[in-house]
């Protein structure tokens, strides 16, 4: 942790104060005499200082290394790492020519996420420039589109296993990388966000509550997780009998478990406290009707049973992480009007 240099504030003249900047911050950032700084006051009462006046966001390269030797799983996750972190250039580089498949898994990468271009490709290099303007896409918008994304995907995976619809339930599945590929660009906005104040600044989040977004967005990320779980035992029950009474169990559960987590997203954006302690308090009902699927799944054979209960276990999941999501919305509420 940086160490805290104390400074004693100057007065200069009838109303103007005047306090030293430190010289390994001068010298790391190359301010010149006369050189403007940026002064951003913050909610909670610090200053920040930034050599960035114009508010032209800061870029960042990363450059790795690859060769035929090189484990191109691990690569493609350095480079997913790379894209959440915040690097705006991201370039491959090898001593001799780029192997099949480090090309092949840069281009997944790509593909795989939000505003990664591929600007540049020769026999030795690649480079990949992010082309979005981070505040041009809120990431309130993005959390509202993972969610209906989310609710789409539970209801599709139902109706899959009600019609014993193999296609469908592999759409679900495959649905799933959308709600990553999301979560990854809202993980990015916030660490950028974290490393440049001028990005807080012109998108108006401050960074507490940037913060927050990242945890709503992973907690969203789980809960398609569970959707895509309820698709996958979907697929394993095409082709079983399926009594209406455990079916219709599953439905009453799912609709009851969506529920509360649009109640819960409506709660985190509008900021209503009373509307997230009312949501937490509806989960009772959803683990009874969880538990009495459990029941009826005791009438099927293990192998199939196991499935049943797999899919009861992700609704009532689905209703614990929506609670979450209300918790979450009550401590920053109860945080920002302390």
């Amino acid at each position: 942790m940086a160490e805290m240099e104390i400074r004693k504030v100057q007065r200069s003249g009838g109303s103007s104060f005047i306090v030293s900047l430190p010289k390994k911050w001068v010298d790391a950032t190359n301010i010149q005499k006369n050189d403007p700084v940026g002064l951003i006051i913050q909610s909670d009462g610090t200053l920040l200082v930034t050599p960035n006046t114009t508010g032209v966001q800061l870029q960042r390269k990363k450059v790795f290394m690859a060769d035929a030797g090189t484990d191109h799983t691990l690569l493609l996750r350095e480079l997913v790492g790379a894209y959440i972190t915040g690097y705006t250039e991201i370039v491959i580089r090898s001593k001799h020519r780029l192997p099949a498949d480090i090309i092949e898994q840069v281009r997944n990468f790509t593909a795989m996420s939000i505003g990664q271009e591929i600007v540049e490709e020769t026999d030795t290099e690649i480079r990949v420039k992010d082309l979005l303007n981070p505040a041009e896409m809120p990431i309130e918008n993005t959390l509202r589109r993972m969610a209906i994304i989310v609710n789409k995907m539970s209801e599709d995976a139902i109706t899959a296993l009600r019609d014993q619809n193999r296609s469908l339930a592999i759409s679900v599945i495959e649905r799933d990388n959308d709600v990553d590929r999301l979560q990854w660009l809202i993980a990015r906005q916030v660490n950028l966000i974290f490393s440049d104040v001028n990005l807080s600044r012109r998108m108006d989040i401050p960074v507490a509550t940037a913060s927050g977004y990242i945890q709503i967005a992973k907690i969203i990320e789980r809960i398609a997780d569970h959707a895509t779980k309820i698709a996958k035992n979907a697929v394993e029950l095409t082709d079983i009998a399926i009594e209406n009474g455990i079916y219709e169990g599953i439905q009453r559960a799912e609709r009851d478990a969506m529920a509360i987590f649009r109640a819960a997203m409506e709660a985190f954006h509008s900021g209503d406290l009373e509307k997230a302690n009312a949501t937490i308090g509806q989960t009772t009902p959803l683990e009874k009707r969880c538990r009495e699927v459990s029941r009826m799944a005791l009438s099927f054979d293990a192998a199939n049973a196991i499935h049943f209960v797999y899919i009861a276990d992700s609704l009532r999941r689905i209703g614990d992480y929506s609670t979450d999501i209300c918790e979450h919305t009550i401590n920053h509420i109860v945080g920002i009007n302390a």
